[in-house]
């Protein structure tokens, strides 16, 4: 069978691409170049290096005709500081990208979609009145996002959507996208941090849970995939020892946060730039324990567990290595 991965040079695509050629499918690549490596892929997979709002339509569709599943795996991330309104941004990143293809793989006899979501929206739906999906774009998209795609792929396209927390793990040619808070721990000062804490996962159980979306996902079914409930301070402990560092972690007065939120915000207002997580309004999220039972995705998917500390090791490793 094959599949196509739109952002499949990306750290959960390229892990996903892997897992797929392990289960015998047959994978194609799109994705924004340059390639990360070049020899990042066995030669029987195909690479398309393009931006999929710069392809049309007539492309995309015979792209699609004769495969299996699609996984979106691509889109604009909360690391993304656009020009304010933010939502703009976000929007088309991810809203209108993922609507356009999987109505163009429903209309091309695709049976199975993938989309990679965040748990902030999960949180959205349990705690309403946060409104978090009003106070931060990024989150708004998301939801929208889901939304969209779900009626997009009715009736002939099965689409199963993944709801990811903070993913640990690395690839060839691209740094972790925690080398700011490696590099922070290094520093030869103590850690100041926040309360609260998070779900944490390994990319090798998150590529197996993409999988496991095509071969056994519920089609409009949400799925939240994790692994290890973790305070902040614990996460910041593991990583020090890692590192080889033996440092106390310090905690911030959640009201001083704030008020060192605020001036991110201002400063990014001056800027004519907006966050997709508004700075204030996330502390309240940030400092919460935003914890959840893996267990149900984990039988009905038949992904794997642990392996969390490996992970944890392999980031911090490659933050070294990109030095």
């Amino acid at each position: 069978m094959r599949v196509l991965i739109v952002g499949g040079t990306g750290f959960i695509g390229y892990h996903s691409a892997r897992e797929f050629l392990r289960r015998g499918f047959e994978v194609t690549v799109l994705a924004i170049p340059p390639m990360p490596k070049n020899d990042l892929f066995p030669d029987d997979v195909k690479v398309i290096l393009s931006d999929i709002n710069r392809l049309n339509d007539e492309f995309l569709k015979e792209l699609l005709c004769g495969c299996y599943a699609v996984v979106f795996a691509a889109g604009a991330d909360d690391r993304t500081l656009p020009r304010s309104p933010a939502y703009e941004f976000y929007y088309k990143a991810n809203v209108k990208s993922s609507e356009r293809l999987f109505r163009l793989a429903r209309d091309a006899g695709v049976k199975r979609g993938v989309l990679i979501s965040s748990y902030f929206a999960h949180y959205d739906r349990i705690w309403p009145e946060m409104k978090l999906s009003f106070h931060h774009p990024y989150i708004r998209s998301r939801i929208e996002q889901e939304s969209v795609s779900l009626e997009s792929s009715l009736p002939d396209l099965e689409l199963v959507i993944l709801e990811l927390p903070y993913v640990f793990g690395s690839m060839p040619g691209r740094p972790p996208l925690w080398k700011h808070l490696i590099n922070y721990i290094r520093l030869p000062i103590p850690l100041f941090y926040t309360k609260g804490g998070t779900n944490c996962v390994s990319v090798k159980n998150v590529a197996e849970a993409v999988v496991g979306a095509v071969e056994y996902g519920r089609g409009g079914e949400r799925y939240l995939i994790g692994d290890e409930n973790i305070t902040w301070h614990e996460l910041l402990g593991r990583l020090c020892f890692l590192i080889g560092r033996n440092k106390r972690v310090v905690e911030l007065p959640t009201t001083l946060v704030r008020f060192m939120m605020r001036a991110v915000y201002i400063f990014f207002k001056l800027r004519g730039r907006e966050s997709g997580l508004d700075p204030v309004e996330m502390v309240r999220l940030h400092t919460m324990n935003t914890f959840f039972d893996p267990g149900p995705s984990k039988r009905i998917l038949k992904h794997g567990s642990g392996g969390l500390n490996e992970a944890l090791s392999d980031t911090v490793m490659a933050c070294m290595i990109e030095e």
